[in-house]
């Protein structure tokens, strides 16, 4: 069986991507990194998909990134921003991005593609309804998927590692909707940027999530503090 490598997070994005990935036929290692993020919450979610699927192998690993302390997602002294609504969001890139996240753990996931014998990574950017970080456009994953071919064993041997994107181009709704199609474990997942029992419902991870849903016309199974 053709053998893949999945960024899974935890959240909306990752999950539906791995769930993409199994429905294309695919052994999928799901690979989750602790970086250092604020909170565990979705590193639990990330478990938990995992063994909804029964997966066998699922490298969790740790990362600290805590250095880079611009970041809301990496730096406790960095507040997360909340928002009455979407139409808060600017178009500037916004202090949750974290510094050549992707690149990082896109090189990681090259690693272990190579170790386990991939043909593939699959990851869950977005290019639409996103919160305009650079690490999750087109032009990006275009580039790395030509250092892949000339930086890695597998490349330079005529057998470079593909980087599958297949959520890029789609709304939040439309991700909704493939996750629902494919019967993904939504009640599973965690999209939040805060920690806790319930979703802030105010963050733009949230507002996003919030909207996707509302647009597909289905219910978000996961419990918020606050909703619009």
């Amino acid at each position: 069986m053709k053998k893949t490598v999945v960024l899974l997070s935890g959240g909306l994005d990752s999950t539906t991507t791995l769930a993409y990935a199994i429905s294309k036929g695919y052994e999928v290692v799901p690979l989750t990194i602790s970086y250092g993020q604020r909170h565990a919450r979705e590193l639990r979610s990330a478990k938990a998909v995992a063994e909804h699927y029964g997966i066998k192998q699922h490298v969790m690993t740790d990362l600290d990134l805590s250095f880079l302390t611009t970041s809301a997602l990496t730096s406790s002294k960095v507040d997360v921003p909340k928002r009455g609504s979407l139409d808060d969001i600017s178009e500037e890139i916004p202090v949750t991005y974290v510094p050549a996240r992707n690149i990082i753990m896109l090189s990681i996931a090259a690693g272990l593609c190579e170790t386990v014998g991939g043909e593939a990574i699959f990851i869950g950017a977005n290019a639409v309804d996103y919160s305009g970080y650079p690490d999750c456009r087109p032009e990006f994953l275009k580039a790395f998927q030509h250092v892949l071919a000339v930086g890695t064993k597998a490349g330079v041997e005529g057998r470079p590692i593909r980087v599958e994107a297949p959520i890029l181009s789609m709304s939040k709704a439309e991700i909704v909707a493939l996750a629902k199609k494919l019967d993904a474990p939504l009640h599973l997942t965690w999209s939040c940027y805060q920690g806790g029992e319930k979703a802030c419902g105010r963050c733009d991870s949230c507002l996003l999530r919030l909207k996707g849903f509302h647009d597909a016309g289905l219910v978000d199974p996961v419990p918020y503090e606050a909703s619009p």
